[in-house]
């Protein structure tokens, strides 16, 4: 049960956050007028509390999660560590925000074989059992698809539609009635 409520603690900060920072733009700060923006805030969030487990005692936990044939060396965490942090803030900046989202997918995506091995294996976090794949995998797919909406997929409303091709110079000499101009 104690993992369960240790893995929810970081639904919960990313949920909060989140609707913390929708709170805040309700109250006139435009660049949280959307739940889309606040969900980005609100994942920065996150990834920086995760992140920064990377630099604590529990390093020593996370090292141990890496399945074999890796190495459990504290640098992979460190790296990791500093990937989250990067990726948190390039969410925040509308310029790295695309690349910042990929990164963040595909640093998800490598992570998840640690969190299966802690699980099939009863690795502890922190004194706690790893988090139950049952949990796990939802939550993973959770975060995946959080950061695909919030910095990757194309905003709608910046999307290019496709222009009508300008008419000819041949088309432009004739008038609507079809007389020569």
């Amino acid at each position: 049960m104690a993992a369960v409520l240790v893995s929810l603690d970081v639904v919960l900060v990313f949920g909060i956050s989140s609707i913390l920072l929708r709170g805040v733009g309700w109250l006139g700060v435009r660049r949280l007028a959307s739940w889309q923006s606040a969900a980005r805030g609100g994942l920065a969030i996150m990834f920086l509390v995760t992140a920064s487990a990377h630099f604590t005692g529990m390093k020593h936990d996370l090292a141990a999660m890496i399945p074999a044939p890796l190495p459990n060396d504290l640098s992979i965490i460190s790296l990791t560590g500093v990937f989250e942090i990067a990726g948190a803030f390039g969410l925040l900046v509308p310029k790295t925000r695309r690349l910042a989202g990929i990164g963040l997918l595909l640093l998800l995506v490598a992570m998840f074989p640690a969190n299966v091995n802690a699980a099939l294996n009863g690795l502890p976090l922190g004194g706690q059992a790893a988090t139950p794949l049952w949990l796990r995998a939802p939550m993973q797919l959770l975060f995946l698809a959080m950061v695909w909406w919030t910095a990757v997929r194309p905003d709608p409303r910046h999307v290019e539609r496709p222009q009508a091709e300008e008419p000819t110079a041949d088309l432009k000499r004739f008038s609507r009635d079809g007389a020569s101009a």
